[in-house]
């Protein structure tokens, strides 16, 4: 069987975390996949979904289409299953204000497909409005690659860790003075933060990781307290929770705004805290700075969590699912 997968970013974390570390599992049960670029030339685009008539499926992963090149999708290719795990109906950066093109281009993009996979149930809820056939697949990771560390950091300091990219860094400075109030009073803390772009604090030492796939879990492993803060609104409501996942198969306890899947993958009291306004994240980040038998718990707790959401168990329902749309009449 031959798979052809398209997005607009292969690059990027939701790519690698959706579907590329799924291609072996897919090779093993006899699905090659060959990997595109969505293309921005039109000519180059269209050859390339004309080309679709040689696979048995395209995999198209997040991207909109526009009206011509989702009807020459539909007419060339076979079957199309269509993979999604944000609100991309929604401007994140006006989330409130609705987008007639975005939801048109969500619309046909959804219509036609004889499978479409969400991330969560907020995002299936969303396409289940323009299409029957949806099913919802969590993103995986390896909890068995994070080697949880079993002795305090050598240098006596607590780190607080953050992971993300530059375009979500914001979520984080909005908790900037919680962790300014936080640092005044309390002397060997470390904001650690992984990414692409950095900020400082005056009270507070902030460790600066570039983010790199070789380095990422060893510096989660060893920080102490992960932080997942999110504002309330319709796209980050479809954010499908990875970085708490990232945070829990570390072994870290976990602060987080119940926002979407964060509120049902935090726990309050049992793997994390949630925190909602400013005061709460000082309260529960304080209560775990405080007392390392409690971040222990929680992060044991935290690893317990993670295990449903194992590669182990998700790879085989991609390519259960995969399988049963290239193989229906």
């Amino acid at each position: 069987m031959k798979l052809l997968v398209l997005s607009n970013n292969p690059d990027r974390a939701s790519f690698r975390q959706r579907i590329e570390i799924y291609l072996d599992y897919l090779r093993a049960e006899g699905i090659n996949s060959t990997v595109c670029r969505y293309p921005t030339s039109p000519l180059t685009r269209w050859r390339l979904l004309q080309s679709s008539r040689d696979f048995d499926a395209v995999f198209l992963h997040k991207k909109r289409l526009n009206s011509l090149d989702a009807f020459l999708l539909r007419r060339c290719a076979r079957k199309v299953i269509y993979d999604f795990d944000d609100a991309i109906m929604y401007d994140d950066n006006r989330p409130d204000k609705s987008s007639p093109k975005r939801l048109r281009d969500f619309r046909r993009t959804v219509g036609l497909a004889d499978r479409v996979i969400a991330g969560n149930e907020y995002l299936a809820e969303h396409a289940q409005k323009f299409n029957p056939n949806v099913s919802i697949l969590p993103t995986g990771l390896d909890p068995a690659s994070y080697k949880v560390k079993t002795e305090p950091n050598n240098d006596g300091k607590i780190r607080l860790v953050w992971i993300g990219s530059k375009t979500t860094l914001p979520y984080l400075e909005e908790i900037k003075p919680a962790l300014e109030k936080i640092g005044s009073s309390i002397g060997n803390l470390v904001l650690r933060i992984i990414c692409d772009e950095f900020f400082d604090l005056r009270n507070m030492e902030v460790e600066k990781c570039l983010w790199t796939s070789q380095t990422e879990i060893d510096d989660l492993v060893s920080s102490d307290i992960g932080l997942a803060p999110l504002p309330d609104n319709r796209f980050t409501r479809g954010k499908c929770g990875f970085k708490i996942l990232q945070y829990a198969a570390a072994g870290l306890p976990i602060v987080a705004s119940p926002v979407g899947v964060n509120a049902e993958l935090v726990q309050d009291g049992v793997n994390g805290f949630h925190a909602e306004i400013l005061e709460d994240w000082i309260e529960k980040i304080s209560a775990l700075v405080i007392n390392e038998s409690t971040r222990i718990q929680m992060g044991r707790e935290a690893r317990k969590m993670v295990r449903p959401f194992d590669l182990a168990s998700i790879g085989p329902r991609l390519v259960s699912l995969v399988r049963s749309v290239i193989e229906s009449v």
